[in-house]
């Protein structure tokens, strides 16, 4: 059993398809983000129509202007939603646009808020903002937090470990030329990692430049079995287990 704990199945055109096609290859549950205020009762909706299906609620920092207090409103009421496992994805992205950095920032500490008043875990997304992702996680108390996507370096991940937060890796876990992320897996404790796809995003090699799906998971899971050498089982059932206390499913 492996969890594929970020899927964009929203995104997709036929998620119907995605799903089967996961649980044929033994991935018997799904965590869908949310990325922006429209797309907050599309991904609960997928969560209600499937039963292996949950969803997050959360603005991505690319998003971060379209948060508003009525969005901070409908977050706590869609939150209370018995599928809703997490706030995410969340976070400060300094690599797409850094003209409105000060308003990630504001836009984050409030979502890390929301999740600590409802006592729910934050997936975050960080790209190229490592330092100010740290300190504000930090600042604000958030108590369980995954790093999804994982981009920073071992020294980074060292730390994030120390604070007892978890990072997730995907697809760039089986490029050659991911050098720091694969060194990542390799020395990071499974007991800190959890797996995910990002679909449609970062589709694993060999199938690098199509689009992703959760059934493709099972490479990275592989990857990481590689890199550590161990077994494929012994990284699905310690992910798995992961997966399963954080998210409460």
């Amino acid at each position: 059993m492996i969890i594929d704990t970020h899927a964009h199945l929203d995104m997709l055109n036929d998620p119907k398809r995605a799903i089967e096609e996961a649980l044929e290859a033994g991935v018997e549950k799904i965590i869908v983000p949310g990325v922006e205020p429209d797309t907050f009762e599309k991904v609960i909706k997928l969560a209600d129509e499937y039963e292996n299906v949950y969803a997050q609620v959360g603005v991505h920092p690319s998003e971060a202007q379209k948060f508003s207090d009525d969005t901070a409103g409908r977050m706590m009421e869609l939150a209370a939603h018995k599928k809703v496992v997490a706030i995410g994805e969340i976070g400060l992205d300094y690599y797409w646009d850094k003209t409105f950095v000060d308003v990630q920032k504001k836009v984050f500490k409030t979502q890390i808020e929301i999740a600590n008043a409802l006592k729910l875990p934050v997936v975050v997304h960080d790209r190229e903002a490592h330092g100010d992702t740290f300190e504000i996680l930090e600042q604000m108390g958030a108590k369980k937090v995954l790093l999804h996507c994982f981009s920073g370096s071992l020294e980074f991940a060292k730390r994030c470990v120390e604070k007892g937060w978890f990072i997730a890796l995907g697809g760039v876990v089986t490029f050659k030329n991911a050098k720091k992320v694969r060194q990542v897996a390799k020395e990071i404790p499974l007991e800190h990692i959890m797996l995910e796809t990002d679909t449609p995003y970062l589709t694993p090699h060999p199938y690098r430049g199509e689009e992703n799906a959760p059934k493709y998971i099972v490479l990275s899971a592989k990857e990481i079995a590689n890199l550590k050498d161990t077994a494929l089982s012994e990284v699905e059932r310690v992910t798995t287990a992961n997966a399963q206390n954080f998210f409460n499913v």
